[in-house]
């Protein structure tokens, strides 16, 4: 594995970045824009990711047409906002029917076209107009692109079905991207653009993964899917990897956690080409910054801060005691993946069991390893595992939903519909009946729910309830444990979120987002978890003593703006499993 240099992934006109927020695609990109623009290359850096960061990384303001970078004089950047896209989209396809179809079938169709592959299409549509716009993008040598399509919505845009008009008259063919057929008139244009992504000579695809073993497996996923529709022109860039610059306890237990996950890359990626780039002890914001993520060995002086972020914030103990007054309820961790929800849910029903209550812990965990140890060990007769198999209970939701479709249906109306049952929106829909029935057979004890349901997904079921038309595609009427469950949900007395987020921009965003999501479902969060946070560890390692001052800004962010309630969690060097590291924990 060799160190990134621009140069080295710059062999093709269109390059895309990918992965899951929080690993830094997104300083990545602007990185290698800024140095392929400093060797007199005319770049064009553009995101359609809802939770960008790049006008803070450039800090410009940015529209969605390329503006010139001063400080740079080859660069230009793009900021597409495929929220507004969204939305313009939406009422595209709802517009027509206002005022024709009653205010629920509005509201229903409204709710349907609001969810994250929503987002996805409109971004994809705003990327593809960029691109066919030639006088606005043929002078450039690059393009750079922060945020890649999934395979999901890729496989969508090639499916025949996507693009005829049955699902306006079908009554199961709601879709959580709504009906394609709004965008007919766009159907060459996508699959150019598809056409170029797969074309090694015009694009390369860069999967970025944190070095540890979930975001590793999660970009071996992405990379997968992106396979199976041919775009196999891919290479991985490790982001974030440490060298130890002192005997530090913290450093070198960081250092041994990642090497082991870095063990795992020959047998992941062994097809492409492997990349990484150092742990740095400073926030990629500014153009300075961005050029010393290319330096090796740049020293870097730090600003003292006087008083830190960490000593005002009381530890995740404060928010059991708290939650242990209350006797009974739901209590629910929510955020994106890697910023450690399930050892969030975890610590709680171990530390409310601890204090004498009973709990039932539900995970979605696929691995399980938490509800493994849990049940190999007694912890109190008070505590009950129940997991939930994301896999089987989507299996299950499938079978149901394609057992109970219009026999008339064509062959390519089928398959639309089995892909967009593999879409987020439906696992989400799957898991929540499953965990609407854990939560009925519950009666006076707390219920701690790991990877709760977002709120697009309470309004779609909402909106199913009071309009009978299958928007949210369950084939069949809405159970009545979920009827019952969306309004104890929104109640505060009964109802207790948790957002989980890393003291980093990104995680910090996106979490910000989700409680956006959540208070137009009706659902207030009760706490902010920020984990994983060095300036909770009072480390003396000088990269690390970086990224400890650098969290400052996220975590007032949090404290300060976002939440109402903060607790804060140190770094730990080993997943917290098992029944005596979760007591220490909490």
């Amino acid at each position: 594995m060799e160190r990134l240099r621009p140069e080295s992934i710059a062999k093709t006109r269109y390059l895309f970045f990918t992965g899951k927020g929080g690993v830094g695609k997104t300083s990545t990109a602007c990185a290698t824009a800024v140095a392929l623009a400093d060797q007199g290359k005319k770049v064009l850096i553009v995101s359609t990711d809802p939770a960008s960061n790049l006008q803070d990384v450039f800090e410009v303001e940015l529209q969605n047409q390329p503006t010139r970078i001063e400080a740079v004089p080859n660069l230009y950047a793009a900021n597409l906002d495929p929220e507004e896209a969204a939305r313009a989209y939406r009422e595209k396809l709802v517009g027509p029917y206002r005022g024709k179809l009653p205010d629920a079938a509005i509201t229903s169709m409204e709710e349907q076209l609001s969810g994250a592959c929503t987002v996805e299409i409109a971004a994809f549509d705003e990327f593809t107009k960029l691109l066919a716009d030639e006088e606005a993008t043929q002078d450039f040598d690059h393009i750079v692109f922060d945020t890649a399509p999934t395979g999901h919505t890729l496989r969508l845009l090639q499916l025949p079905t996507a693009w005829n008009q049955f699902l306006d008259n079908s009554t199961h063919g709601a879709s959580c991207l709504g009906p394609l057929a709004g965008l007919q008139e766009k159907k060459n244009l996508y699959q150019q653009t598809m056409k170029a992504l797969a074309n090694a000579d015009e694009t390369q695809l860069i999967l970025v993964a944190r070095p540890d073993q979930s975001s590793l497996n999660e970009a071996k996923r992405a990379s997968s899917e992106l396979d199976q529709i041919g775009i196999k022109n891919q290479a991985i860039i490790v982001n974030g990897l440490f060298k130890r610059q002192s005997d530090d306890q913290l450093a070198m237990e960081l250092e041994k956690k990642q090497q082991l996950a870095l063990g795992q890359l020959p047998t992941l990626f062994s097809s492409m080409k492997n990349y990484f780039l150092p742990l740095v002890p400073f926030n990629l914001t500014g153009l300075s910054a961005l050029r010393d993520f290319f330096q090796e060995d740049k020293s870097v002086e730090f600003d003292q801060v006087e008083e830190q972020a960490i000593n005002h914030l009381p530890s995740i103990k404060k928010m059991i005691d708290n939650l242990s007054t209350k006797q009974q309820g739901v209590f629910m961790t929510m955020g994106k993946g890697g910023v450690g929800k399930t050892t969030m849910a975890a610590a709680v029903a171990v530390g409310l069991a601890e204090r004498g209550h009973r709990v039932l812990l539900t995970t979605t965990d696929p691995a399980a390893h938490l509800s493994h140890v849990l049940n190999q060990e007694e912890v109190t007769n008070n505590l009950t595992i129940s997991k939930i198999n994301p896999v089987e209970v989507v299996d299950s939701y499938r079978k149901q939903v394609l057992a109970g479709l219009d026999s008339q249906l064509s062959e390519d109306e089928i398959a639309y519909i089995k892909e967009d049952l593999d879409s987020p929106c439906t696992e989400e829909i799957a898991v929540f009946r499953a965990f609407a029935e854990v939560v009925d057979q519950s009666k006076e004890e707390f219920v701690v729910i790991d990877t709760a349901p977002t709120g697009h997904t309470l309004l779609l079921l909402d909106a199913a309830q009071s309009y009978h038309l299958e928007v949210e595609r369950t084939g069949g009427e809405m159970p009545e444990t979920v009827q019952k469950l969306i309004p104890r949900l929104r109640d505060s007395n009964q109802t207790y979120v948790a957002l989980v987020t890393l003291p980093e921009a990104t995680p910090v965003f996106e979490a910000s987002r989700l409680q956006e999501d959540l208070r137009r479902a009706g659902i207030e969060p009760a706490w902010w978890i920020i984990n994983q946070s060095f300036q909770a560890t009072k480390t003396v390692d000088p990269i690390l003593k970086g990224r400890a001052l650098s969290e400052q800004k996220w975590i007032d962010r949090v404290s300060d703006e976002l939440a109402k309630e903060t607790v804060i969690v140190p770094w730990e060097s080993e997943d917290i499993i098992g029944i005596d590291r979760l007591k220490s924990f909490v």
